[in-house]
């Protein structure tokens, strides 16, 4: 008798003890005996649940549907499985996966339902961020993941879509294979110390796709970390941004250039001026400034009208731009006056380029009709401003107006 009151012991301190939460109830479902751990995850005391029904941890989210199967499956005197929605006492939601046992007696009638609960809440939740996590990495933007040492180990299809390898060409593979050469060490010496530093990069980067094209992006890299604070992998998200590109270009492209002609404007003209000042302040890097117009070009339009008159302006600068260096600036002042930055020129070479260009229009025929070009020319002065120059090269011009037109007049000649 006291080997078995000794194992009666030994089972009820196992219970009692127990890792899960365990609940005796009768066949009516009220509660006789819940353990050490039922209290502590519902938060009820057992006087509060002694005699009462499991209705008290209800949460009201759970389906009917649930409980119905839960009656039917134990009057049937079967085990049901299931997971239920409860809440604690103090008013918080939390997942149970349970099991319930009907217990018979000598005669084979069931007299008791023994639960044994487990709180799911952490693992449901787990699960959940993993199916969205897999739903993002299948359908979301291009995602590519890679080990500590940046060796590739995942690619969804987006990422397929942008760069035009697939997983397994690059797996293994370090992001090295995209570099578009467009970006250098101090680059990507930056990206690394945002990495390290806080975890996290993001910005515009150019990539080569497997095709050999070379295109923009917009990437953000999370670094991950081990529960000792280890970095384990890498994370990238990103994706083209070659058209919003292409929209900024021609927003700046529209902002900054004449409709007409396609040469810069006068603001933008202005923003050059004053960089080219600067410039040339700091580093005493000389410039020359031309301002030049087409002569009787009023009695042009009067004459064939405005259309023609276009024709001619646009047919212009086409032909001057073809005469420029990279780093010259055209401008269309405005109605038929145009000016030019010639960088790192003096006067002596601005005034034989614009002899040139006199002879050239001179001698060709826009839209079909003779043009010829009067032009002055002024070359910075330190202390120079933007006023000062342009009123220089304006008096030159107005003098090479007074000279007769078709010719060039250098400032103080």
């Amino acid at each position: 008798m006291s080997a078995l009151r000794q194992r009666l012991n030994q089972l009820s301190t196992a219970v009692e003890q127990s890792p899960v939460a365990i609940a005796i109830t009768n066949t009516e479902g009220q509660i006789e005996y819940v353990n050490q751990r039922f209290v502590d995850v519902t938060g009820y005391s057992r006087e509060e649940l002694l005699g009462k029904t499991p209705a008290v941890i209800q949460s009201g989210e759970t389906a009917p549907s649930v409980y119905r199967d839960l009656w039917e499956t134990l009057k049937a005197g079967e085990v049901w499985r299931g997971e239920m929605l409860n809440r604690r006492k103090n008013g918080e939601c939390y997942w149970e996966a349970e099991v319930i046992t009907p217990v018979r007696d000598d005669q084979g009638q069931v007299v008791n339902y023994v639960a044994v609960k487990e709180d799911v809440t952490e693992r449901r939740r787990q699960k959940r961020e993993l199916e969205l996590l897999a739903t993002v990495f299948k359908t979301g933007q291009a995602t590519m993941i890679t080990d500590a040492e940046m060796r590739i180990e995942r690619a969804n299809q987006a990422f397929t879509d942008v760069t035009g390898y697939r997983e397994d060409e690059v797996l293994g593979k370090t992001p090295k294979i995209f570099k578009s050469g467009r970006h250098g060490t101090a680059f990507y010496r930056r990206l690394w110390d945002s990495l390290f530093d806080t975890g996290h990069w993001q910005g515009e980067i150019w990539n080569r796709n497997k095709f050999g094209e070379v295109y923009p992006l917009w990437q953000s890299i999370t670094a991950v970390y081990d529960d000792e604070g280890e970095i384990r992998h890498f994370v990238a998200v990103f994706h083209n941004i070659a058209e919003r590109k292409r929209m900024e270009n021609e927003l700046e492209r529209q902002a900054t250039r004449d409709h007409l002609t396609g040469a810069l404007n006068r603001r933008a003209f202005d923003d050059s001026l004053r960089q080219a000042l600067e410039q040339a302040e700091r580093d005493s890097m000389p410039f020359t400034l031309l301002l030049f117009d087409i002569d009787h070009f009023k009695q042009v339009n009067d004459r064939y009208g405005h259309d023609v008159g276009d024709a001619i302006l646009k047919r212009l600068t086409e032909r001057v731009a073809s005469t420029l260096r990279t780093t010259d600036i055209l401008c269309r002042w405005g109605g038929e006056e145009f000016t030019i930055l010639l960088q790192g020129t003096c006067l002596k070479g601005a005034a034989s380029f614009a002899e040139r260009l006199r002879y050239q229009i001179a001698g060709a025929r826009l839209n079909g009709l003779e043009v010829t070009i009067s032009t002055g020319i002024a070359q910075y002065r330190p202390g120079d401003g933007m006023n000062s120059l342009l009123a220089r090269a304006d008096d030159a011009l107005y003098r090479a107006k007074r000279m007769g037109r078709n010719c060039i007049v250098v400032e103080d000649e």
